[in-house]
């Protein structure tokens, strides 16, 4: 009679053992796991198995592949407070991450932007700077975001170094504050490569943000449209009565 071990699957052995690894802290998020060829040389095991082994690890929420690169071990979801107003590069320091941020590009539009959150109509004077950004977390895609900042306000923004803080930008070099953010959250369905998300094969949940941001009573500087991913990303809310 056969041994429950040798009934079961040889892909799913490797794949537990790689799991064990992770739960041990041995193998710590961003850190790449074996790859195919290693895993083929280790266990004696087909091309087919060693794709198995990462196609059911990532399936299960416990890597993530990244096309051309390697597959890595997945961090756990990075919490999102609503209620803050706390920037990219903060919130991923906090989380115990490392950020960096890829511009795509930055354009000076003439025209006004509107939004509206919760019926209520603002609007963004133009000429405007839409600034397009990757934003990542230990080399991962986390969320792809577009900011539209008041060329009245802070004029020549699209000539700054646009892949560090945008925050620190606004009070450094224009001597604004954030007072205020108003927020509306849409859950969606994105094309992961669409996104610019590299490592994400197919549709996935996300998160959209709009958002317009004050620097004094009345006063908006800067429009948001963001998309957070669903599988890194949870939102909190704090309500009080």
């Amino acid at each position: 009679m056969k041994t429950a071990q040798e009934t079961t699957p040889k892909y799913f052995r490797i794949m537990q053992e790689i799991v064990a690894e992770v739960r041990g802290g041995r193998l710590l998020p961003g850190v790449q796991v074996p790859s195919e060829n290693e895993l083929i040389e280790q266990h004696k095991i087909s091309n087919t198995t060693a794709r198995r082994v990462h196609q059911e690890l990532e399936q299960a929420g416990w890597v993530t592949r990244i096309k051309g690169k390697g597959t890595y071990v997945r961090g756990s979801r990075v919490d999102r407070s609503v209620d803050r107003i706390l920037g990219f590069t903060r919130n991923m320091v906090e989380a115990g991450r490392i950020p960096s941020t890829r511009l795509l590009s930055a354009k000076v539009r003439r025209r006004d932007r509107t939004l509206t959150i919760n019926s209520r109509r603002y609007v963004l004077s133009g000429p405007v700077c839409e600034i397009k950004r990757l934003r990542l977390a230990d080399g991962i895609a986390m969320m792809r975001e577009t900011r539209y900042v008041s060329e009245r306000l802070c004029p020549g923004i699209h000539k700054k170094d646009l892949e560090g803080s945008l925050y620190d930008i606004y009070e450094h070099e224009y001597g604004l504050q954030l007072m205020q953010v108003n927020q509306r959250l849409s859950a969606i369905i994105v094309e992961g490569q669409q996104m610019g998300f590299p490592d994400v094969e197919g549709e996935i949940p996300a998160f959209c943000v709009e958002g317009v941001t004050f620097c004094a009573k009345e006063v908006v500087f800067e429009m948001e449209e963001s998309i957070y991913r669903g599988d890194m990303y949870r939102f909190s809310v704090r309500a009080t009565r």
